[in-house]
């Protein structure tokens, strides 16, 4: 069964999608820019501070489903200027710990709203053990 995840601790889904997805141990969250919920705009024009946003609201949603970011098993990251990644890399880190999730990341030339990181990540919702 699916169910709709939605919060307002993140940015309202602006288009005919879910703010995320839950089904069986699994959360799918969708890509998330780097806007801050409480004012609608994209936070800064840091791309670090992007980032930091960008884990932030897919943290707000991975905690309305009952999880939390040290469940993340995979994340995509969108950057719209590779030469970014090292410092971009680095700030990530500090919002995970080994085992890390695995992670693709993709340069693209534009992201909506003119951001320059955009985040999506899949979740566990409880080990099978639990």
């Amino acid at each position: 069964m699916l169910s709709a995840i939605s919060t307002t601790n993140a940015p309202a889904a602006v288009g005919p999608f879910s703010q995320a997805i839950s089904t069986g141990q699994l959360l799918f969250v969708s890509g998330q820019l780097p806007i801050d919920p409480a004012t609608g705009e994209i936070v800064s024009k840091d791309p670090v501070l992007q980032l930091r946003q960008c884990l932030k609201n897919i943290s707000a949603i991975a905690t309305e489903a009952g999880t939390n970011l040290a469940r993340t098993v995979k994340t995509t990251v969108l950057i719209t200027d590779m030469s970014k990644f090292g410092a971009l890399n680095a700030e990530y880190a500090t919002f995970f710990k080994a085992p890390f999730p695995a992670r693709a990341c993709f340069e693209v030339s534009a992201l909506p709203k003119g951001a320059q990181i955009e985040v999506e990540a899949v979740l566990t919702l409880r080990h099978s053990n639990e």
